[in-house]
């Protein structure tokens, strides 16, 4: 016992060393330990049982006690690397459910900056809409329309009332997207009247395909404003919409306002809310999975694509 205290005292006090080191001062301390054990047990024996012809079998005794030394130094440095190799699991355990528990937070932190940057860009064109509807019924107000400016409020009110049943992060099918313009553009056509033409047509496949809600409805009101407002015989809007490589291709046009063709600017990099917005939306929902581009028709409308992955609700 005295002398396996002592071995353990020396092993742990040269731990640090290198692994050479160890084996050549484990292997003369287990020699050494040995040696004293071994004429330990031969003098106790010889004063036992006075027998005195044993030291011939020195190298027996010997033997033998390297072998249980050697044993106890095998099981001491397997149970200290069986404790280190638990200490290292643990460890490993702790700082994984760590890396788990951050990763967790980040990816929660993320999702709720990206919710928080979709409902801003969302809720920005509601004031945006209903200033230019306020702006129209105040003209038809002006002007004792006062049948149509009243057509226009309740028109105005189911559209705002759509607009907030709906959350601003959900997506909607085509379809429905459709209705909403439908229902936008007719508050719109009190205003224009038959100046005022659109058309939808939609892929089959299409219809059920998932968008953000009234992505569409800056481009139209985009249209409203410097298209068919601007040319004294109104102008038409149409929308396409089709699926090709597993994407979702939306094609907005209007007919122009027989003036001077779109600027630079506008087709370049896109100016006003609405369509900076579209771009915002587009940027945070499909990161680098997403086309939205402008460019002018012959006919000097502006058409507008916008290219999404093409999903589907329960897929």
């Amino acid at each position: 016992m005295i002398l396996s205290m002592g071995l353990q005292q020396l092993f742990l006090a040269s731990w640090q060393k290198s692994n050479f080191f160890k084996l050549i001062s484990g292997l003369s301390l287990v020699l050494f330990s040995s040696l004293i054990w071994t004429l330990g047990r031969m003098v106790a024996f010889t004063q036992m049982t006075q027998e005195q012809d044993i030291w011939w079998n020195f190298g027996g005794w010997y033997f033998t006690g390297i072998f249980i030394f050697s044993s106890w130094t095998a099981m001491f440095y397997g149970v200290i690397y069986y404790q280190l190799l638990q200490t290292e699991h643990a460890i490993l355990l702790k700082t994984t459910e760590a890396s788990k528990q951050e990763y967790v937070k980040r990816m929660e932190a993320q999702t709720i900056a990206k919710e928080a940057q979709l409902k801003m860009l969302r809720y920005q064109l509601n004031p945006h809409f209903l200033s230019n509807s306020l702006n129209a019924i105040n003209a038809l107000i002006e002007t004792n329309n006062n049948k149509l400016a009243q057509k226009m409020v309740i028109n105005l009110s189911r559209f705002l009332r759509y607009s907030l049943d709906n959350e601003p992060n959900t997506k909607v099918t085509v379809e429905q997207e459709v209705e909403t313009l439908k229902l936008y553009l007719e508050i719109e056509k009190v205003r224009f009247g038959e100046r005022l033409a659109f058309d939808f047509t939609l892929a089959p496949d299409s219809k059920l395909a998932l968008i953000p809600n009234l992505i569409l409805q800056p481009i139209i009101e985009n249209s409203m404003k410097h298209a068919i407002a601007k040319n004294e015989a109104g102008g038409k809007i149409q929308l396409q919409t089709k699926v090709a490589n597993n994407q979702l291709i939306m094609l907005l046009s209007d007919s122009g306002a027989n003036q001077a063709g779109i600027s630079d600017t506008i087709l370049n990099s896109p100016t006003g809310v609405g369509l900076k917005n579209i771009q915002s939306r587009l940027a945070t929902l499909y990161p680098n999975q997403s086309e939205f581009k402008l460019e002018q028709s012959k006919q000097g409308g502006l058409i507008s694509q916008i290219i999404i992955p093409f999903e589907q609700r329960g897929h």
